[in-house]
């Protein structure tokens, strides 16, 4: 897969097969300092007392900038094609992870 930059260089990205599956995740759960934003990508299944972080991701401030908007523009697009996405105003189950965290 090439990913072409801005400047015209190409950038090889490899996703190794494993990766490809990928995880599934259903709550992600968000943290943040001066220097960094940590996504914290959750597995909740209903009736569970526990909750499993499948993936943590680690990021810039700036790529979380970029990845909020990345994520804006995707879902117009899929919006565009399948119809507006259903949300719930409030999750049917509590989070408690400290202060900073954000479902």
């Amino acid at each position: 897969m090439n990913k072409e930059e801005k400047g015209g260089a190409k950038i090889d990205i490899e996703l190794d097969h494993t990766v490809a599956e990928g995880k599934y995740a259903n709550l992600v759960v968000i943290n943040h300092s001066s220097s960094e934003f940590i996504l914290d990508f959750i597995s909740l299944m209903p009736g569970s007392p526990k909750a499993k972080v499948k993936s943590r991701i680690i990021i810039t401030p700036e790529h979380a900038k970029r990845l909020n908007k990345a994520l804006k523009e995707n879902i117009e697009k899929f919006e565009v094609s399948n119809g507006e996405i259903k949300t719930q105003i409030e999750p049917k189950f509590p989070v408690n992870f400290g202060p900073t965290g954000e479902a």
